[in-house]
């Protein structure tokens, strides 16, 4: 079955080029310029993935994730400019799973695209298919989340976040181990995504981002999961 990409650019010939590489790859693409239509038409065709520029007419890619991200449950890539970095942070704070540099290398593009969509499919059960830390509970197989019975919604990236501290609890992680095992690429030294998961983390599983105690920062090390916090 061929996977359907909504691509929100309002660069015609961007647009273009980006539509005809991935079509030639595999991939059925829908393409849209105007983002006060992108919300609608995410939710009306529901894609297996989004592609939002951040400088699109009418309403930004950041407000777009932002306004979409509770509904949309696809995986979220954004473009954003070489030289904006608050761009790139505010888009993962708004829930989107990657970013790409414009302008965009296709092969690196492509390679997000399938990193995301393989991370989105669904996963088989493992053999310690749920993790249990007092009032905390991590269901690998439902790839679902809960604190005291609760539902915690996380993004894939979160989650896969949250797995990998968990899965090595009482030991420190370094950034550059979790940035390997989240996104399955070299890390760069400057990329502050693993950074803004954590804080992400810390808020959603109610840890104290001022001072910590369920994921602690080692500093000079890494992060720290707790196993005797929750």
């Amino acid at each position: 079955m061929t996977d359907t990409i909504l691509l929100a650019e309002d660069d015609q010939r961007l647009a273009q080029l980006v539509n005809d590489f991935l079509s030639q790859n595999g991939f059925t693409v829908l393409t849209e310029s105007n983002g006060l239509r992108v919300s609608n038409r995410a939710l009306q065709d529901n894609p297996d993935l989004l592609i939002l520029d951040v400088g699109l007419p009418g309403k930004s890619g950041l407000e777009i994730c932002k306004e979409i991200r509770a509904d949309f449950t696809g995986p979220i890539l954004m473009l954003t400019a070489r030289d904006s970095d608050a761009d790139q942070v505010l888009g993962l704070e708004y829930g989107a799973d990657d970013y790409v540099i414009k302008p965009a290398d296709p092969t690196v593009l492509l390679a997000r695209i399938r990193a995301l969509l393989r991370r989105y499919a669904p996963q088989r059960p493992t053999p310690q298919s749920t993790m249990v830390f007092n009032q905390l509970e991590i269901k690998t197989a439902q790839r679902s989340v809960e604190i005291a019975n609760a539902p915690v919604l996380l993004s894939s990236h979160e989650f896969d976040l949250l797995y990998t501290l968990a899965s090595h609890a009482g030991k420190v992680l370094s950034r550059e181990y979790l940035f390997k095992s989240v996104y399955h690429r070299e890390y760069d030294g400057l990329d502050r995504s693993v950074d803004v998961r954590i804080s992400q983390l810390r808020k959603k599983l109610n840890d104290d981002t001022s001072t910590p105690e369920k994921i602690k920062t080692v500093w000079g090390r890494g992060y720290l999961f707790v196993p005797e916090a929750w």
